[in-house]
């Protein structure tokens, strides 16, 4: 709420870190710590987020800004960035198969999403990483390998303009990137080029005091000649080629040169090539010995004949790379879970993280699938995997093995026929352990057909395993809240690629794609793994004016115009439900319940709530013609957002991962849970049915009698929502105006197995969100306080008897429509207590802070925030008064603060005048 008020405000320091660190330690589930033990010396200090000794990791790169003499259309989203050794680095763009750009000195800049949030756990101010070094050897973005002749005309957008690139691998019948085995601190690449399959162990050497790049190559089946550009020389002098080196001169007069070189004696199967003065190839023939090598260098033009001499007196070989190579990680990491006292039906029991470790690597854990035998691996944002075992009944003795690492922000792993598929920003990786070391050597590309821009935003989202052995995954859409690398394509939205905002299905064999669904903009998947019944979710944002589920119908377009990516003006498919603001303010994954193991549950679908965090078990009406569904609180202890889960076959419960990062209304950073059936009555609901006289609503246990008809203990609200390119939306009545509708409850009926009931409610339509909020008791004495959310799409008739229901008089209906409304209930004081109320009830406290407190927050804090000045994005400025205050929270998108985004809805229709001034007296008071 009230992002509105967003101003620049710094860092509270690493002092701060490290307490809040402490705290989500000891309060909200990111322990691991051996033995139960944890402490500030053993929790607080963590590595680099690259480590020392892996060859890669997985990032974009924007090397448009190299100097002089480099290309400046070179940006790829998809690179693994290599450590060569002596301070020497390459980016090799899996999608063009290139050196998209060699350099010297430092290392990238950490500052990716993942990167920069890896110990400044809510920070978000990413960027793209540039080379912050001494850049030696560049491409453009235009493929690195060709067959019969180089091709240098780069990637242009359908419009016909360079200024949006195609953000997807080239055709795999020209080139497709194959995967990369990890062999000790060296990176072995594997491709095909043509027909041609093609390995490469990147390399650096010295001469003198020179950097030389190296590449070892394998090369067979080579039908036709090949051509690798290996360098782009932007205003070269001239150019020539000499025995086995090819250069061009370059800098005034001549004083500079970019050579490429075959390394060793004798007939190699390279030849290098100059072309245009400008770049330097090299030709692949058809008829040679599969084995050699090139170096590559840059520097002054008087060491050239030191490089030629060089090259010729050196020769590199591979190793046999594809038994495996030894292990990075070595032991598990050994942890203690805490159960959960059996004091309701569910509770979550907590699978201590491997925090603190001997790698000093962080864990925040975004996904979690499951082997046949219920050991499970789990992948981190950080781009690790890990393995775990010791996952029983009392969740003392677990062990968590590193598998593998140098993701690029995966948050979806699954487990097909105990081989780990990860999905992240470079497609869907299948890892394989070569020599059952327990980790893996070959990072296999399983699939990169989805198009990947580098908008931080444009997220890896999901992805879920079909029956029919495909996968559906989903991309977020490219939100306008991060470093802005392609144009503006909409409010609150850049270009991204194609495919953003969408629900992709990938072949069986991960080599093509399908569209199913557009127009989102940022949804999670959930899939039935017998049925294939796919759902999904979204994020409330620009377009989506609240939380919604989807039932996934192949070629449905879902609202955001932006990521509509069709031009034949499709109807907007309404959602299972929508969710209010106050209830669920962003939606990530789903589970289905499947087995025998979790009582009332079993068989039904849950949701998992990143902003509230939780779960809520979904209700599903499939009586009417659109199906439609709602939603019910699973309370339980959540000590961190969550994001997935799944089932585990051992024991057939359901278990949660999630991290956080994002603004959640709560603290913990990061915790692996078990929702755990205990055995003990569940209060839930169960069944709903929305029809033309009301609503019937089932519950898992037999019902007080008397209390279940009670009208008094029933309050039941409906209103729609408005979809514009504002961010959220107000609440409104049928008639288009401002606020919420209460309805009158005629008469309730409880059924003959006293596990149902019916509210008969005159002038039941079609509504976008309804809310029964019920106080009922149990038969058990159990009281049973609660709501329950859901949408009307469409209603069918009532048939009392189908439910058990008896002497249902339906003439009441239409005496109490007929009978002038109760006169409305007075309205409560303002006070700054009842505003201090609203804001923990609107989940304003997600994102603002009530002090100080920045971390986590997507709002300023609230403290000192009456009278302060405000600097706006249009250069206008204002103080924040009463009538600032009330602008805000009705119209947030009127003006934006300077540096922040447009990220909180309108409260009209939803916060009354008092309302808005208790909010006043409350932000008032924090002085």
């Amino acid at each position: 709420m009230f992002s509105y008020f967003k101003s620049n405000y710094k860092n509270l320091g690493i002092i701060w870190l490290g307490m809040l660190f402490l705290a989500s330690v000891f309060l909200f589930g990111y322990t691991g710590c051996k033995n139960g033990s944890f402490g500030a010396a053993d929790t607080l200090e963590l590595n680099s987020f690259s480590e020392p000794g892996f060859p890669f990791i997985s990032t974009s790169m924007d090397a448009r800004k190299l100097g002089t003499h480099f290309p400046d259309d070179n940006i790829a989203a998809r690179t693994l960035a290599l450590t060569l050794g002596d301070s020497a680095y390459v980016c090799f763009d899996t999608d063009l198969l290139r050196w998209s750009v060699a350099w010297t000195g430092k290392f990238l800049p950490m500052v990716l999403m993942a990167q920069i949030s890896y110990k400044d756990f809510f920070n978000k101010n990413n960027q793209i990483p540039t080379v912050t070094g001494n850049p030696a050897i560049a491409t453009g973005s235009y493929p690195g390998w060709t067959t019969g002749k180089p091709d240098f005309t780069g990637r242009i957008a359908a419009s016909g303009t360079k200024t949006q690139p195609l953000w997807k691998a080239m055709p795999a019948e020209k080139g497709r990137w194959s995967g990369v085995f990890v062999y000790g601190n060296k990176a072995v690449l594997h491709y095909t080029v043509g027909n041609a399959e093609v390995y490469e162990m990147p390399g650096s050497e010295k001469f003198s005091d020179q950097t030389v790049f190296t590449r070892a190559f394998r090369i067979s089946n080579v039908k036709n000649d090949l051509y690798l550009t290996a360098a782009e020389v932007v205003n070269g002098n001239s150019g020539a080629t000499k025995g086995g080196v090819a250069y061009v001169y370059h800098g005034s007069g001549k004083d500079s040169v970019t050579a490429i070189g075959v390394l060793g004696k004798g007939h190699s199967m390279l030849t290098p090539e100059v072309t245009a003065d400008r770049y330097l190839t090299v030709r692949v023939a058809s008829d040679k010995k599969p084995e050699a090598s090139l170096a590559i260098w840059k520097g002054p033009a008087s060491q050239l004949a030191a490089f030629e001499k060089w090259c010729v007196k050196t020769r590199i070989n591979l190793p046999e790379f594809r038994k495996g190579g030894a292990a990075h990680w070595g032991e598990a990491a050994v942890t203690k879970g805490k159960l959960a006292p059996d004091t309701a039906a569910f509770v979550t029991d907590q699978l201590a993280l491997p925090l603190p470790n001997r790698w000093k690597r962080n864990v925040r854990v975004a996904d979690i699938a499951f082997f046949g035998n219920g050991r499970a691996a789990a992948v981190t944002f950080e781009g690790d995997v890990w393995t775990i075992e010791g996952i029983n009944r009392d969740l003392q003795d677990i062990k968590w093995r590193r598998f593998a690492s140098g993701l690029h922000e995966p948050m979806s792993v699954e487990v097909i026929r105990d081989t780990i598929y990860v999905f992240g920003r470079e497609g869907i990786v299948r890892l394989h352990d070569l020599n059952k070391d327990g980790e893996a050597d070959f990072y296999e590309n399983f699939s990169n057909v989805m198009e990947q821009s580098p908008e931080s935003r444009e997220w890896a989202a999901d992805m879920v395993y079909a029956p029919d052995k495909s996968f559906y995954i989903a991309k977020g859409g490219s939100l306008d809240n991060g470093p802005g690398m392609t144009d503006k394509a909409g409010k609150g939205f850049r270009a991204g690629s194609q495919q953003n905002g969408t629900v992709l299905r990938i072949s069986p064999d991960g080599k093509q794609f399908e569209v199913i669904a557009t127009g989102f903009r940022g949804p999670y998947l959930g899939i039935h793994p017998e049925k294939g019944i796919l759902t999904a979710t979204d994020q409330q944002g620009n377009f989506v004016p609240s939380s919604p589920i989807f039932w996934i119908k192949k070629g449905d377009y879902y609202g955001v115009e932006p990521t509509m990516h069709r031009k034949d003006n499709p109807e907007v498919a309404p959602p299972l439900t929508w969710i209010p603001h106050s209830v669920d303010r962003s939606s990530l994954g789903q589970a289905w319940i499947t087995g025998n193991k979790m009582g009332p549950l079993n068989g039904s679908l849950i949701h998992f709530s990143f902003g509230r965090p939780g779960l809520f078990r979904v209700l599903i009406d499939s009586s009417s013609r659109v199906i439609q569904g709602g939603v019910a609180v699973i309370h339980a202890d959540y000590p961190a957002p969550t994001s997935k889960g799944a089932i585990n076959p051992a024991d057939g419960q359901l278990y949660i991962a999630g991290f956080n990062l994002w603004g959640s209304s709560s603290n913990g950073i990061s915790a692996l849970l078990r929702l755990r059936y205990t055995g003990k009555p569940s209060y839930m609901p169960n069944e709903f049915r929305a029809v033309k006289q009301g609503i019937v609503l089932g519950f898992d246990t037999e019902l007080d009698d008397k209390n279940a008809v009670d009208l008094s203990n029933f309050d039941v609200k409906r209103w729609n929502y408005q979809r514009t390119e504002e961010y959220g939306s107000g609440h409104f009545k049928t008639n288009g105006s401002s606020g919420e509708e209460t309805m009158t409850v005629a008469a309730s009926y409880l059924s003959a197995d006293r596990k149902k009931i019916l509210l008969l409610v005159p002038d039941m339509t079609e509504i976008m969100q309804m809310d029964v909020a019920y106080r009922l008791k149990a038969k058990d004495g159990k009281k049973m306080h609660d709501s329950f959310w859901f949408t009307v799409n469409n209603m069918s008739e009532l048939n009392a008897k189908d439910f058990g229901f008896q002497h249902v008089d339906l003439a009441l209906l239409a005496v109490k429509k007929q009978e002038e409304p109760a006169e409305a209930e007075k309205e409560e004081a303002v006070s700054a207590a009842r505003g201090k109320a609203l804001f923990q009830k609107m989940a304003c406290s997600g994102c603002h802070s009530e002090g100080l407190k920045t971390d986590g927050m997507y709002g300023p804090p609230f403290q000192h925030l009456y009278k302060s000045e405000r600097h706006f994005e249009d250069g206008t400025t204002a103080i924040a008064d009463e009538k600032y205050i009330r602008e805000s929270i009705l119209t947030p998108g009127k003006k934006i603060v300077k540096g922040y985004n447009e990220e909180m809805p309108s409260f009209v229709g939803i916060l009354s005048d008092s309302d808005i001034e208790s909010v006043t007296l409350f932000i008032k008071s924090l002085k």
